[in-house]
């Protein structure tokens, strides 16, 4: 196998000669001439993700646009069932099989785009220059070996790593996410960990190559507050060391505005709402994202009112009427929200939004 620049491949039974603080400056330069060439690190264009069902086909994903820069965060949120964790998977490649299918749209990796290459090319892409934090650590992480295989396992795979130089990285990783004594650790089974060294396990893994993008998906889900504080610092932290892109998915945005450069809100299968995390929190231009930030608590709140919801619930995605997606549910709906969708447009420069009412036009001021 071919040798990655600035890594090394030794023959059976030789050291690896290139410290990781040599292989991450070399990996770094590496990425300023490509980032030099290229002006997005990813871009997703009409992208859209179904799944076939006995009931009929649900639209998961539907024609969604987004990019992401080298070095960038940016921020996925919406409910449950909007949409994101699928986004990410379809990036990965990694949909369900039956009864998912990416039945349309382009997502160009560094100018390839994903969907034409070859398995095993995406394979050595995945893993390697892109990383995946999953929601669930406890069925994401094999029972049955230990932490140390499951780490060591991508670095021997994309790097060529000897074993002995294999579990030498796999401590350094270790050591980085936070786990004490790591070399201690490396015999340990996933069952031995907590829930949060469980996650920073996962984050790990996922940084185990210093992929070029990280795929974060609710990176806290199920955590306490402290400890999704240290994860989200963690993964701030190495992301600004190993200049490493990340979308981050959550259903907080107040997580992502701590997080993230540029914020994308879901609705439904559908993008609503895009824009830097100043516009999109001083002047949300849709209704849902109004919603999503009322329900946030807020310190600066003296008089104590109680936080609001959006009542009513999303749509099924199953033969979605050509309409706004959200009208069931906004108080601002009139009869045009219910005849037609509105295109999701640009309101001032980079912020773009989905609604009838807020259109230079429309009636919501």
């Amino acid at each position: 196998m071919g040798s990655a620049p600035g890594r090394a491949s030794p023959a059976a039974g030789t050291e690896v000669h290139i410290s990781l603080q040599e292989q991450v400056a070399l990996e770094l330069r590496e990425r300023e001439l490509k980032r030099a060439k290229a002006e997005n690190l990813l871009e997703v264009r009409n992208l859209s993700t179904h799944f076939f069902t006995p009931d009929g086909v649900v639209r998961a994903v539907d024609d969604v646009n987004f990019e992401l820069g080298y070095g960038e965060t940016v921020g996925l949120v919406g409910e449950s069932g909007c949409g994101k964790s699928v986004t990410a998977l379809s990036i990965a490649r990694l949909v369900p099989d039956p009864p998912g299918k990416i039945v349309s749209g382009e997502i160009t990796f560094e100018g390839r785009d994903v969907l034409k290459l070859p398995s095993d090319q995406m394979r050595r892409l995945r893993g390697k220059d892109i990383g995946f934090i999953f929601q669930d650590p406890v069925t994401s992480l094999n029972p049955t070996l230990t932490i140390g295989y499951q780490i060591a396992e991508p670095v021997r795979q994309h790097l060529g790593l000897s074993s002995r130089a294999s579990s030498e990285r796999v401590v350094e990783l270790l050591a980085k996410v936070g786990i004490p004594r790591p070399r201690d650790r490396l015999n340990d089974y996933p069952h031995q960990f907590s829930g949060g060294m469980r996650q920073r396990v996962m984050i790990a893994i996922a940084l185990s190559c210093d992929p070029k993008l990280l795929l974060a998906d609710e990176p806290t889900t199920a955590l306490d507050v402290t400890i999704q504080a240290q994860i989200l610092e963690l993964i701030r932290r190495l992301s600004e060391e190993f200049r490493t892109a990340v979308l981050l998915i959550t259903h907080d945005l107040g997580i992502a505005a701590g997080m993230c450069d540029r914020i994308n809100v879901m609705y439904a299968g559908r993008m609503v709402e895009s824009g830097s995390v100043d516009n999109l929190f001083e002047n949300p231009r849709m209704p849902y994202s109004w919603g999503l930030l009322d329900s946030l608590p807020r310190l600066d709140d003296v008089r104590g009112d109680r936080l609001r919801t959006i009542e009513g619930l999303p749509p099924l995605l199953i033969n979605v009427p050509d309409a706004c997606r959200f009208n069931p549910r906004c108080t601002y709906s009139r009869e045009v929200c219910r005849d037609k969708e509105p295109e999701f447009t640009e309101r001032e420069p980079g912020h773009l939004a989905r609604c009838w009412g807020t259109q230079p036009d429309g009636w919501i001021p």
